[in-house]
């Protein structure tokens, strides 16, 4: 394997390929799953060049997406629609919204969207970005639109802001609620979530009595879903990318 001066750490390169994150890389190599020019690696440290040496997870080919670089993108996720690369059960995934020249970049989901959500979802190429927007060190805060059947009581709006405790004992930081005027028997809150527990909007509702009638992601850190519309999707400006690397301390 390379050794010379362009040569980076396999974990960074398998990242890079858009395969997982590097903490997803160094499990790969520990498991015995990546190969460097036919023989088993075993450090995710070991340098690697991208142009000279074969690098392949699970006997595949890693490469670089496309040549050019990486690529961010912006979704507007709909409804039934599963955040996931591949779905067993052979539902419409992410992917499959994409044209096949970005498919074959291999950009992944940036965390999840659940399958009755919608809204604003971002897909990378870039591990590392990937990496800090789903961990819980550099997590972003969130904003959601939350069209609530019936008019919410104030006492659970109050409950949301100052923080619950499912009854499953799942202890929740405070959440920012902006409640709109009730509009033709229903009422939008702006929900602002800054922690990541799994469906944690529809189990505060679900605890409250409350029926969700739509949940749509709007904002996740600087990037805003504005105008896009349901299933469309554009790549982030190069503003919006380095506003979002650096709300994740990347730049």
């Amino acid at each position: 394997m390379s050794q010379d001066t362009t040569a980076i750490r396999l974990n960074k390169f398998i990242a890079q390929c858009g395969i997982s994150s590097r903490r997803g890389a160094d499990e790969l190599v520990f498991s015995g799953k990546v190969t460097i020019n036919g023989t088993v690696a075993d450090s995710p440290g070991i340098k690697v060049n991208p142009a000279n040496d074969v690098v392949k997870v699970n006997g595949r080919p890693a490469k670089l997406p496309g040549g050019k670089g990486d690529i961010t993108l912006l979704l507007h996720k709909p409804i039934e629609i599963v955040t996931t690369a591949k779905d067993p059960q052979g539902r419409k995934t992410v992917l499959d919204m994409l044209p096949s020249k970005i498919k074959e970049m291999r950009p992944f989901p940036v965390g999840r969207l659940d399958f009755f959500s919608e809204g604003l979802l971002l897909l990378t190429t870039d591990g590392d970005l990937c990496y800090r927007l789903t961990h819980p060190k550099y997590h972003l805060a969130k904003v959601y639109a939350v069209t609530i059947r019936g008019t919410v009581p104030e006492r659970v709006i109050k409950s949301m802001r100052i923080g619950m405790t499912l009854e499953d004992g799942t202890i929740l930081a405070p959440v920012t609620v902006e409640a709109k005027k009730p509009i033709a028997g229903t009422q939008v809150l702006e929900m602002t979530l800054i922690q990541g527990v799994n469906r944690q909007i529809r189990r505060m509702c679900a605890e409250n009595g409350l029926t969700i009638l739509r949940l749509k992601r709007i904002k996740q850190g600087p990037i805003d879903l504005g105008k896009l519309k349901r299933g469309e999707w554009r790549e982030l400006s190069k503003r919006e990318l380095a506003s979002l690397k650096k709300a994740v301390k990347l730049d």
